[in-house]
């Protein structure tokens, strides 16, 4: 075997590797995150006491709205994942609705306060804890691929109807939120992904690019 057809061997399995397209999937198989569509009142979410049914709709929109900013910010380690680009293009396209979610939560917490400073104080703490319930460290993985099909489902929405979705899929947001890990295998498998390659010394090899067995022993690859 010539130095020149090792080296081209190993230069075409460096770019296949370099030529196949980055995935978003961190294990063989995730585990199921898929919730029943849910109203915005259950156990878990962030409910309002005494809200009117569109009071219900509008806390559950901004609720969408903000973990999927959360994943926005938290799931740029992996950029395939398109978590910042679908939220972008959901803000865009459904800025009607989220704003009329926004005033619908304003006045609810105007009335319910008793006055504009104390509707202000009880809409930023509501602000608040909304974002930290969608902030995890454990769970990244299962949140951020999630939050991406879902990103995905609310950027392309008819607009209007960006609340079905929050409707459709807000549970799996929250179920996403526990830590799960591989689910294929008891133990994660270790893939290697080393080269290999032979001894390169000038004196393993002869001016015809043939390996010299009498100084460098055996032909074997080595990995790096």
């Amino acid at each position: 075997m010539t130095v020149l057809r090792i080296l081209a061997a190993l230069a075409a399995t460096c770019g296949a590797a370099l030529a196949t397209p980055a995935s978003a999937q961190f294990f063989f198989q995730s585990h199921d995150m898929t919730a029943p569509p849910i109203t915005g009142d259950e156990p878990g979410q962030l409910a309002l006491p005494d809200a009117t049914p569109a009071e219900v709709r509008a806390n559950l929109v901004w609720n969408l709205r903000s973990a999927l900013n959360v994943a926005a910010l938290q799931c740029q380690f992996e950029p395939t994942l398109l978590n910042v680009e679908n939220y972008n293009v959901m803000i865009n396209n459904h800025k009607d609705e989220l704003k009329s979610a926004f005033d619908t939560l304003v006045k609810y917490f105007n009335r319910t306060n008793k006055g504009l400073k104390a509707g202000q104080a009880a809409l930023d703490r509501f602000g608040t804890r909304t974002y930290s319930s969608f902030t995890t460290v454990g769970a990244q993985y299962g949140f951020c691929q999630t939050a991406s099909q879902i990103a995905t489902n609310a950027a392309y929405a008819p607009r209007g109807e960006l609340y079905k979705v929050a409707i459709n899929d807000m549970g799996t947001l929250r179920n996403s939120l526990t830590p799960w890990g591989e689910q294929r295998f008891a133990r994660r498998p270790r893939i290697e992904n080393r080269v290999s390659v032979p001894r390169l010394d000038e004196m393993c090899w002869t001016k015809r690019g043939e390996w010299v067995e009498r100084k460098c022993g055996a032909y074997t690859l080595t990995p790096r």
